[in-house]
């Protein structure tokens, strides 16, 4: 074998296994191939064994980091080369699915394994292994899977490229004759291998003798029931149901062969398992993304191999819990029945309203129309639907049934939308007409029921089996229904992705309750009150709350469609006394003021709270929005879809801190105040250390930046199928991690600073952005101003990008007016800028249309100022 990268030659080993398979003639061996970090480790500190079994058509080198991150770990690594694969003996012998089961068998026992022993496999290893695992758990201790499958459903067709290379005139050209199975597998890696490792892969591949094993293994795809290995496949996919070890399954979902269905199989066969999606790897998931740090970091916090660490069981939670949609039900019983309760703006005519004893009523209908179709508890139900009337009955009557919903909204973008519903694994979508095309168009798992009626032949054409006037018609039982659990899966709401692929937030019934009581207590909302939404979670907690809510005409995916008029006249629509609206919608609601009417001014001039969030909001610009609504209390609180709430400010406070700031308050300034916890909650910070981690323990001394930690009843159960930023997001309990950055002052308040991996390690030291932005963006004629590092950590180039209504249609450095006043601002903060470039745009997320990306904005500078093409910003 030659020298491969990444692998000690050391850990190279040969070994002569006698064979009990079925396969071989009795007295046969077989000369095995595998790698091996193990042989000089200290027995005693060993914590066991990983047994990795590699796919078709890879072979042990697959699993090179698992064996360098294992050692440093204290656990040997062994990783065969399957017989008829990599460097092992070719037999000569087609062995089948059982046969390779006893093969790994015969391996293990002529190697002399004891436990315990994980299981690592991938691909057909993936199988291989579980078959392994299933018939061998005296010693098991655990389950560790990658992109794999273990059963075939008979309603779906294999995966197109595997069809494709079972075909007659396929198969032998392209599995064995030729390299071309091989060079599309290795051709699947994101980003594309290395020209040494595409190498190492393919060196024991180099003639057609070579590459039999390859053709057979993909013979051996159990495609239908009669096919012999499909009896083993089947044993195994059954046996591993009670498999009562660890599990870990770490998944690309960019894979082409096993795509999601094979998860979501694995995750109902396995339901205790821990799963990791790494949301831009593809098949090859080892080589697209760090699996093997996760893999140890995971054996270390599940304790594999090692009794659990006693510990005190937790506290029961006592907080009372009361179910999110139990005030609409006893305002539909009350004297309010008739009052309004939702209402939905129309294009043209009277808003669509329903009463307190309608909504309920209706809620009670789709909730038995849903059971009647088979959905329940833990049903998933994806719901893409616009806030509103609809939007409103579908959540409250899942919630009732105690179906998990799932809200991941159109303001993603296509990709991240698709991404988003994919990876959530619905049971069934709820959508209009676009998303029930996409549903069809991207192949989303689930059933599907429109929002509106379907002509039939459109019915067909997009697989909708029911419509919500359908689920209407269902009649409800007489029975109450019983209550959720309050720790049971509620929802999972999806992030922005405004910093990276949008995550899957669950929240559990408690925490929605939760949720309401800390809008409820830090904000007064509650019955009687009347709400303008356009932020889809506030639509979502006004029957909670007991409040009347209304979703003005705009397309809430895009806050900067909301105009002054449309404000007003969902304001008046319900005599509204609260507005909650982005930064992004009042900028324009301002744009478009001189439109309103008479009526629309009044109706303004009622709303005594506004609240905005999503983005830091300029004090001119809350001001300016004063005037529109004299009345109101201006309220900035601040959160995050993992917490809605966590800290409050209103314009008074904001003015106060500024004071504070300029009179030296230890603590205040350098970032965006947003004042104290909510009802609740508590925060500190994790400090930075000198390259700009988190490192230090949780704080809340004045004026120490780091990482803001926040401590709530309604903060997120955890994130869904990303089980390492869960435990990254928790590492210090009971806190959990923002990545954002901040501070906390003299008086208690929260200031923000910008976001953990926005930090700019310069060499005069660690600086984070937002401060000196806010300065750069009081220049006259700066609209946005973004301050990114370039350049090799530790000694980074500051650079200030800033979108300017002069820029010309292209980037460019500023001019030496703007360059000479954007210094002078820099300097005033302690900070030498190194370039000033003008724009006539900065992006910008799609769902807040603010939060400003700093991580493309850095990268794009950093080719900018090289000389390099540069690409669209």
């Amino acid at each position: 074998m030659v020298a491969l990268p990444g692998v000690d030659p050391s850990w190279s080993t040969y070994l002569d296994v006698p064979s009990t398979s079925a396969a071989d003639r009795p007295g046969t061996s077989h000369r095995w191939h595998y790698l091996d970090n193990g042989a000089d480790l200290d027995a005693g500190a060993v914590q066991g064994t990983l047994l990795c079994v590699h796919g078709n058509p890879t072979w042990s080198y697959l699993w090179r980091t698992y064996l360098a991150a294992g050692r440093a770990a204290g656990w040997r690594v062994l990783a065969v080369d399957q017989l008829e694969m990599g460097y092992s003996e070719r037999t000569g012998v087609f062995r089948r699915l059982g046969d390779r089961i006893t093969d790994l068998e015969d391996f293990v026992a002529a190697v002399g394994l004891t436990g315990p022993v994980v299981t690592v496999g991938h691909d057909w290893g993936g199988v291989v292994s579980l078959g392994y695992a299933n018939r061998n758990r005296e010693d098991l201790a655990g389950v560790i899977l990658t992109n794999t499958a273990i059963h075939q459903d008979p309603d779906r067709p294999i995966p197109a490229p595997l069809r494709l290379a079972l075909a007659p005139g396929v198969h032998g050209l392209g599995t064995r004759t030729t390299s071309a199975f091989l060079d599309v597998t290795l051709a699947l890696a994101r980003p594309t291998l290395a020209p040494d490792v595409r190498r190492a892969f393919r060196d024991p591949y180099r003639t057609a003798a070579d590459r039999q094993g390859i053709a057979h293994f993909v013979s051996d795809i159990p495609a239908d029931p009669a096919h012999p290995s499909h009896a083993a496949l089947t044993a195994t996919a059954e046996g591993i149901r009670s498999l009562d070890v660890p599990v870990l399954m770490m998944w690309g979902p960019h894979d082409p062969i096993f795509s999601d269905p094979y998860l979501e199989d694995l995750a109902q066969r396995l339901p205790s398992a821990d799963i990791h999606r790494f949301e831009r790897a593809s098949h090859l998931v080892q080589e697209d993304a760090d699996t093997a740090s996760t893999a140890m970091q995971w054996l270390a916090e599940r304790s594999v191999g090692h009794p659990a660490p006693s510990a005190d069981a937790p506290s029961p939670d006592d907080t009372p819990y009361v179910p999110l949609g139990q005030r609409l039900i006893d305002l539909a019983a009350g004297p309010d029945a008739a009052r309004t309760a939702v209402a939905e703006m129309t294009a043209s005519g009277p808003p669509r309203t329903l009463s307190w004893r309608e909504l309920a009523d209706d809620v009670a209908a789709v909730a038995a129309g849903l059971t009647a179709l088979g959905y329940g508890p833990g049903s998933r139900v994806s719901l893409l639907v616009p806030p509103g009337v609809d939007l409103t009955v579908l959540i409250y009557a899942c919630l009732r049934i105690g179906a998990v919903i799932v809200v991941a909204d159109a303001g993603l973008g296509a990709r991240g939308l698709s991404r988003a519903v994919k990876g959530s694994a619905p049971d069934v979508v709820i959508g209009i007409d676009r998303a029930l095309v996409a549903a069809r168009a991207f192949g989303w798992p689930g059933r599907r029921i429109s929002a509106t009626a379907l002509p039939a032949a459109a019915a067909r054409a997009l697989r909708v089996e029911a419509s919500l006037d359908d689920l209407r018609a269902a009649q409800p039982t007489t029975t109450p229904a019983a209550v959720p659990e309050a720790d049971a899966d509620a929802a999972i709401l999806f992030t922005s992705g405004s910093t990276g692929p949008a995550k899957g937030v669950v929240y559990t019934h408690r925490q929605l309750s939760a949720m309401r009581d800390a809008v409820a207590g830090t904000l007064g909302l509650g019955e009687g009150a009347s709400l303008v939404a356009g932020f889809a979670p506030f639509a979502l907690l006004g029957p909670a709350l007991g409040a009347t809510s209304v979703t003005p005409a705009m397309d809430v995916t895009a806050p900067r469609t909301l105009t002054a008029q449309a404000l007003a006249d969902a304001a008046a629509a319900i005599d509204a006394t609260v507005v909650f609206a982005s930064p992004a919608a009042l900028r324009n609601v301002l744009a478009t003021d001189g439109d309103l009417t008479d009526t629309g001014r009044t109706a303004l001039r009622r709303i005594s709270l506004l609240l905005s969030a999503g983005a830091p909001i300029p004090v001119p610009l809350l001001e300016t929005v004063q005037d529109l609504v004299p009345s109101a209390a201006l309220h900035t609180p601040y959160g995050m879809t993992e917490s809605l709430l966590v800290a409050d400010i209103d314009l008074a406070g904001i003015r106060r801190a500024a004071t504070d700031a300029r009179d030296g308050l230890d603590g205040a300034g350098g970032g965006v105040c947003v004042g104290l916890p909510v009802h609740g909650a508590r925060v500190a910070v994790s400090p930075l250390d000198a390259d700009g981690a988190a490192t230090g323990q949780p704080t809340t001394a004045p004026g120490v930046t780091g990482e803001i930690l926040v401590e709530a009843p309604h903060v997120k159960d955890r994130y869904f199928r990303l089980w390492r930023t869960q435990q990254d997001s928790t590492r210090t309990p009971p806190w959990h991690r923002t990545g954002d950055v901040g501070h906390v002052d003299a008086a208690g308040r929260l200031w923000v600073e910008g976001r953990l991996g926005h930090i700019i390690t310069a060499a005069s030291g660690v600086l984070t952005p937002v401060a000196l932005e806010q300065a750069l963006e009081t220049i006259d004629g700066v609209r946005l101003a973004a301050l990114v590092g370039t350049g090799p950590a530790g000694t980074q180039a500051v650079v200030a990008v800033l979108e300017t209504p002069t820029a010309g249609r292209r980037p460019a450095l500023a001019d030496a007016v703007l360059t000479e006043a954007a210094r002078a601002a820099a300097l005033a903060h302690g900070v030498d800028l190194a370039a000033v470039i003008a724009v006539p745009a900065l992006p910008v997320d799609i769902r807040h249309n603010a939060k400003i990306d700093r991580t493309r904005i850095a990268q794009w500078s950093g080719r900018f100022l090289a000389g390099t093409r540069a690409g669209s910003l």
